[in-house]
């Protein structure tokens, strides 16, 4: 089911994103085209997928909120810009691809990654059909997941940690922070979005966290027992930075077990949902078998 529904949301989102990108840079054409580069370079669009099978999920139409959508896909990919910049992990490839900064220059990149966040809020905020008291708490909640309480302060707590031996517990912090903050507000966007019960919005919050926790923990495996071919990037990027992850902890084995118990954990959450919640059973059971 994961699978029917991706390929049809998929050409949908990237309409969307085409759509939103058809901007024309008067001043500086190059930055659209370093922001276009990474945009299109083939990534799963996981965030804007989750908010719309959320939406679903409590009997909402997912595909009248493409922009808010949108704008959660913008965010990430100029994080996976930043990221990849000598300054933090220093990686030449991005989804087989050579990353931003390799192609337009870190100077360039960075203003690549700086326009696509800034971009994604007026995107998101030229969203139609929702009340705007609705939205605003949702733009304001994707705004906390980005900012320095969510993504950018994990990704300082992962600076901080790389040639450090780390507890499990700072572990856990960064990750909820750095991946599982934009997977937990891009899944209560579409909830909220789709006019969920408080009730609903919680159980869904529990899933979003969960599926965050599993998302990473396999990230962690797949970057010892992957491929490059696969993932797309060099694997063993984590041991050549010195980085703590829920493998170097433990084990590849224990690690793939914690993914199974989380993914569970996920599952149950979603009980309230039956079949309306099957997608996003399908999407975190997916987790346990992704090869990138």
């Amino acid at each position: 089911m994961f699978k029917a529904y991706c390929k049809a949301k998929l050409p949908l989102i990237d309409e969307a994103l085409q759509k939103a990108m058809t901007i024309e840079g008067e001043i500086a054409p190059t930055i659209f085209d370093s922001m276009r580069y990474s945009l299109f370079a083939g990534g799963k669009r996981l965030r804007p997928v989750l908010l719309l099978a959320a939406a679903d999920a409590v009997g909402a139409d997912g595909n009248k909120f493409l922009n808010v959508a949108c704008g959660l896909e913008m965010i990430h990919t100029y994080s996976l810009i930043h990221d990849d910049l000598p300054a933090m992990d220093n990686d030449d490839y991005r989804r087989g691809k050579l990353t931003n900064h390799k192609v337009y220059g870190e100077g360039i990149a960075v203003l690549a990654g700086d326009s696509l966040l800034t971009y994604a809020f007026e995107t998101m905020l030229s969203q139609e059909g929702v009340e705007p008291k609705t939205l605003l708490r949702v733009v304001k909640e994707i705004a906390s997941a980005a900012g320095p309480e969510g993504m950018v302060g994990g990704q300082v707590i992962d600076m901080e940690s790389e040639g450090k031996a780390v507890s499990l517990d700072t572990l856990q912090q960064m990750h909820r922070a750095k991946t599982g903050a934009l997977f937990r507000a891009a899944v209560r966007a579409g909830a909220i979005l789709g006019g969920a019960s408080d009730e609903e919005v919680e159980a869904l919050t529990v899933y979003a966290e969960k599926f965050g926790l599993a998302f990473q923990i396999t990230d962690d495996i797949l970057d010892v027992i992957g491929t490059a071919e696969a993932i797309g990037k060099p694997v063993g990027s984590d041991l050549k930075n010195n980085k703590s992850t829920y493998v170097t902890l433990h084990s590849v084995e224990i690690a793939q077990q914690m993914a199974k118990e989380t993914v569970d954990d996920a599952i149950e959450a979603l009980a309230m949902f039956g079949e309306r919640g099957a997608v996003l059973k399908d999407l975190v059971e997916y987790l346990l078998k992704r090869e990138s």
